[in-house]
């Protein structure tokens, strides 16, 4: 790669706590000649508490597409950029897949700088299964298109990841609970890292009612659901006959969660599977 190309930082900042900036966040966006905000003026305000006085530039879903053609030309001479979201990593539900794919075409080189991201901080604290997830960020607005798209995913897996706005996350959640079924397990995580944060467990009929009910000011914020995946085509895993034994005894007194945990110590097998067998033997 020639030494006349710049390079674009594709950086992750907080999704609200600013302790999750990260010093190697906070030294490229002081160190690049210019950086690429969804919007700056909420950009503005993270880079003052930085102490960092690099040049914003917008660069939003509206203005994108003309947009990348400027900034392509600054990287072409040599000039650095940092590509930040109004909070998390960026491209994930936010802009910057077409600059980040015409760096590349371009051969200019793209430097991930990774921190917070709501959708993996959810899933983390889920308590559903990590070794195989899909993430779906929003649904579509419309009802219609809305099932449709759940309709589609009702046969999936894989631990399912969305992100929901708070007026619809009653209608989404109510949605999810009719196609997916009321006892799938799932969590409600709301304003994650900041000073309101929850996260709600249990099945999805349990969640929707306890959503409905919610005061109309506990709805507000962003969130992001987590969804187990379907069991009905979940390709079983193999067990030998001790564990599945072991896991029908400890499951007539502890929860499933509990109880596949426990397995996992006893039988040195992987957590995960376990878990998924556990499920499948309470439904059986």
């Amino acid at each position: 790669m020639s030494n006349d190309v710049g390079t674009l930082y594709v950086v992750a900042t907080p999704i609200g706590n600013l302790e999750d900036m990260t010093y190697r966040a906070v030294r490229v966006l002081s160190e690049v000649e210019l950086i690429a905000a969804e919007d700056t003026r909420v950009s503005r305000k993270l880079l003052h508490h930085y102490g960092i006085s690099t040049r914003l530039t917008a660069c939003h879903e509206h203005n994108e597409r003309n947009k990348t053609r400027n900034l392509l030309r600054f990287l072409q001479q040599g000039k650095s950029i940092a590509l930040i979201s109004d909070a998390g990593t960026p491209l994930v539900s936010d802009p910057g897949y077409k600059l980040v794919h015409a760096a590349i075409e371009n051969g200019i080189r793209v430097i991930p700088v990774p921190g917070a991201c709501a959708a993996i901080a959810a899933l983390s604290a889920a308590g559903l299964p990590t070794d195989s997830f899909s993430f779906e960020g929003f649904a579509p607005a419309k009802q219609g298109a809305r099932t449709k798209f759940y309709e589609e995913r009702k046969h999936e897996t894989r631990t399912l990841i969305f992100y929901e706005v708070p007026h619809r996350i009653v209608v989404s959640i109510d949605d999810m609970t009719a196609i997916f079924g009321p006892t799938r397990e799932a969590a409600i995580a709301r304003e994650l890292t900041k000073k309101f944060e929850t996260i709600r467990y249990g099945t999805l009929g349990g969640l929707c009612e306890d959503v409905v009910w919610q005061d109309p000011k506990h709805l507000r914020g962003e969130f992001v659901v987590v969804v187990e995946g379907s069991r009905a085509n979940r390709v079983p895993d193999t067990l030998d006959r001790e564990a599945q034994r072991i896991v029908r005894i400890l499951l007539r007194q502890l929860a499933t969660k509990q109880a596949a945990a426990l397995a996992a110590e006893i039988t040195g097998v992987r957590k995960q599977q376990l878990y998924r067998f556990a499920l499948s033997a309470k439904d059986t």
